[in-house]
């Protein structure tokens, strides 16, 4: 594992977790990239090595000993710092990743994971990271987003920055990906579906994009459901999730379940505009 030299260069990743296994876990992808890596076993130790240091990405565990994820990111935020975070989380609190992502993390990865699933998101922060690096992307110390993708339709909800809903007159609901997140993993490849009629949760992977460069990346549902269609043209033409992401680029129609609580889970779009 690189460590990071006293120049002022930032060290790309900052693990923050109080088990051993998944630091090891981040460490054995990272490396393998030759990525910086440094690690904290709680949140005390990442908030002191935060102020200490600059990073291009955060992991965090949500579950820490007396202070919590929640808390790094609300830490964070009081000092203005633009750094992307991505959670880690047991699959017993999905609930705690969905208000995560509603206050500030740009993604998050369900405990247990694969190496291939952390290697897809890690390149996604990464790239988030790279995005928001040109000074017109930045005003009064936040992210300006509208200046790195379009944002969704005023119509729509929104699942952090990465996947949308829209529900239609009929009481069915459309689902699809930001055009942020399309920016974090393309070129697009391929586009992968679940079943029709499969159910789908809120805050749980409900299809995958593989982008050119061979990584496979998570959708996650932004409200639950059961999928009675898909957008077939899609596994023909790839890119126009690319291209026309909110509409034409659209995945799953779905039968909804509670959508009220789902909806109130997710960031009305509108405030985007």
């Amino acid at each position: 594992m690189k460590r990071a030299s006293a120049v002022s260069k930032p060290i790309d990743i900052l693990v923050i977790d109080d088990e051993q296994v998944v630091r090891d876990a981040v460490c054995r992808v990272c490396g393998a990239d030759g990525l910086t890596i440094e690690t904290a076993a709680d949140a005390r130790t990442g908030l002191e090595k935060l102020h200490k240091n600059t990073y291009r990405l955060v992991v965090c565990d949500i579950m820490l000993p007396e202070l919590n994820g929640f808390h790094i990111l609300d830490s964070m935020k009081r000092v203005a710092a633009l750094t992307p975070l991505i959670m880690i989380t047991g699959y017993s609190t999905m609930q705690n990743a969905v208000d995560a992502l509603k206050n500030g993390a740009i993604d998050f990865v369900p405990k247990p994971f694969t190496a291939d699933e952390l290697e897809s998101a890690i390149h996604r922060g990464l790239r988030y990271h790279t995005l928001t690096q040109n000074p017109a992307s930045r005003r009064e110390g936040e992210i300006d987003l509208s200046s790195l993708a379009v944002p969704c339709p005023v119509e729509y909800h929104r699942l952090g920055n990465l996947s949308w809903a829209c529900i239609e007159s009929n009481g069915s609901g459309l689902i699809g990906v930001t055009d942020l997140f399309v920016k974090t993993v393309s070129p697009v490849g391929e586009v992968h579906y679940y079943d029709l009629n499969c159910e789908i949760v809120q805050g749980s992977a409900c299809a995958e994009v593989a982008s050119e460069d061979g990584l496979v990346h998570n959708v996650l549902s932004p409200i639950s459901g059961r999928i009675v269609e898909r957008n077939e043209a899609l596994l023909a033409s790839p890119k126009m999730v690319e291209k026309d992401p909110y509409f034409a680029g659209w995945l799953y129609r779905i039968l909804p379940t509670d959508v009220a609580f789902s909806l109130k889970q997710l960031t009305p779009c509108i405030g985007d505009h």
